[in-house]
C-alpha cells in the first residue's frame, strides 16, 4: 500500500504536445463494460493487497517507458516533422504502449469491486495516477493524428471486447438499393466478428455483416439472412463489397474485385429505414448499444463507403485495384465522420500500399 501511495503522489512530467485517439471508458470509477458483459480479460488475483502491489509495479513500468519515449521525441522532432522511418517506429511503439495500458486499465476495472473496502483517499490517489498517465499518452499520441488526406486512415480494433468500436456520425436515408464497400484485415478465430452493423428503432439487424463462430460470413437485412462465399480471416487486407436492391431482394458479394456470389429473396421489397446508427466493429442488440464481445470484430478497417445504388461490377473492380477513388455518395470515408471509443484508435494508412506488402 505504501508503494501504491508513493507512486500515486508522483507528479506527471510535462509532455511534448505530440496523440493516437486513445479514449478509455475507465477514466472514472463508475465507467466500464456493463456488469452483464462477458469477461474477456481473464481472472486476476483476488487479494486486494497483491493487486495494488501489482498495479504499482505496472504503473512504474509505464512511467519509465513514457519518459524514455519523451526523451527520444525531444531528440528527434524538428520543425520539418518526423522522418518517415522514425514515424513508423514511433507508431509501432505507441501501439505497443497503448495495448499495455489498456490491459492494465482493464485489470483495474475488473478488480475495483474488490478494492471498495480501501479508503476513499487511496482510491482517489490511484485514479489520479492513472489519469495522469493516460493524459501523457494522449499528448504523445496527438502528433500522429494528422493524416495525409481525410480518407488516409484506418480504425484499429485490437481486442475482442464489448466496448471497442467506431461510430459513423452520419446516418442513412431511406434506401431502396445500396452498395457497401470496405477494406478489412483480420486473422481472428473463430470468425472475424462484425465489421459493421446498422440498427434502427424496432430493428437492431437492419443491415449487418457478421462472421460469428464457425459460421460463414452472413449479410443480414431486416433480420433476414444470406450466406456469403467470402474468406477473409487470413490476416491480409481484403476489399469487400456487398450490393442489394429491394427489387426481388437481389444481392451480390465481391472480394478483391471478383464477384463470388449472388442471390435473391433477401428481404425483398423492404426499404432500408432511415435515421439509425452505424457502428464499426460491434453487433447491436439495441440501437447504438448492448454489444456482445463474442461478436466483436478484431482487426483493422478502412475505406468504409456506402452508395445508394448498385455499383457496376467494373466500378467495384476499379475501386479494389486502386485505379479509382470513388467515395460513397451516402456515407464517405472521411476522418471527421468517424469517432472511436473504448480504446479503438485511428492510424494513418495507405491501404493500397499495405495490400501490396501482403502479396
Amino acid at each position: 500500500h505504501r508503494e501504491a501511495q508513493r507512486l500515486a503522489g508522483t507528479e506527471a512530467l510535462e509532455s511534448p504536445k505530440v496523440v493516437l485517439h486513445l479514449r478509455s471508458p475507465f477514466l472514472r470509477w463508475g465507467a466500464g463494460p456493463r456488469a452483464t458483459g462477458k469477461d474477456t480479460m481473464g481472472d486476476l488475483p483476488r487479494d486486494p493487497g497483491h493487486v495494488v502491489e501489482q498495479l504499482s509495479r505496472s504503473l512504474q513500468t509505464l512511467k519509465d517507458r513514457l519518459e524514455s519515449l519523451e526523451h527520444q521525441l525531444r531528440a528527434n522532432v524538428s520543425n520539418a516533422g518526423l522522418p518517415g522511418d522514425f514515424r513508423e517506429v514511433l507508431q509501432r511503439r505507441l501501439g505497443e504502449l497503448e495495448r499495455q495500458l489498456l490491459r492494465k486499465v482493464a485489470e483495474l476495472e475488473d478488480e475495483k469491486s474488490l478494492l471498495h473496502n480501501e479508503t476513499s483517499a487511496h482510491r482517489q490517489k490511484t485514479e489520479s495516477t492513472l489519469n495522469a498517465l493516460l493524459q501523457r499518452v494522449t499528448e504523445l499520441e496527438r502528433g500522429n493524428s494528422a493524416f495525409k488526406s481525410p480518407d488516409a486512415f484506418k480504425v484499429s480494433l485490437p481486442l475482442r471486447t464489448n466496448y471497442l468500436y467506431g461510430k459513423i456520425k452520419k446516418t442513412l436515408p431511406e434506401l431502396y438499393a445500396f452498395t457497401i464497400c470496405l477494406w478489412l484485415r483480420s486473422s481472428a478465430s473463430p470468425g472475424i466478428g462484425t465489421p459493421f452493423s446498422y440498427a434502427v428503432p424496432g430493428q437492431a439487424n437492419e443491415i449487418v455483416l457478421i462472421e460469428w463462430g464457425n459460421n460463414p460470413i452472413e449479410l443480414l437485412i431486416n433480420d433476414k439472412v444470406a450466406q456469403l462465399p467470402l474468406f477473409v480471416s487470413d490476416g491480409k487486407w481484403h476489399h469487400i463489397c456487398v450490393t442489394w436492391t429491394t427489387r426481388d431482394g437481389m444481392w451480390e458479394a465481391f472480394q478483391d474485385g471478383e464477384k463470388l456470389g449472388t442471390g435473391e429473396n433477401l428481404a425483398p421489397w423492404h426499404p432500408i429505414k432511415p435515421g439509425g446508427v452505424l457502428i464499426l466493429g460491434q453487433e447491436q442488440d439495441t440501437v447504438g448499444g448492448r454489444f456482445d464481445a463474442t461478436q466483436a470484430f478484431v482487426g483493422e478497417l478502412s475505406q468504409f463507403n456506402i452508395w445508394d445504388r448498385v455499383l457496376r461490377a467494373q466500378e467495384i473492380v476499379n475501386i479494389a485495384n486502386c485505379s479509382t477513388n470513388m467515395p460513397g455518395n451516402i456515407i464517405p470515408w472521411v476522418d471527421n465522420n468517424v469517432d472511436v471509443f473504448g480504446g479503438a484508435s485511428k492510424w494513418p494508412v495507405e491501404t493500397c500500399e499495405e495490400r501490396l506488402l501482403d502479396l
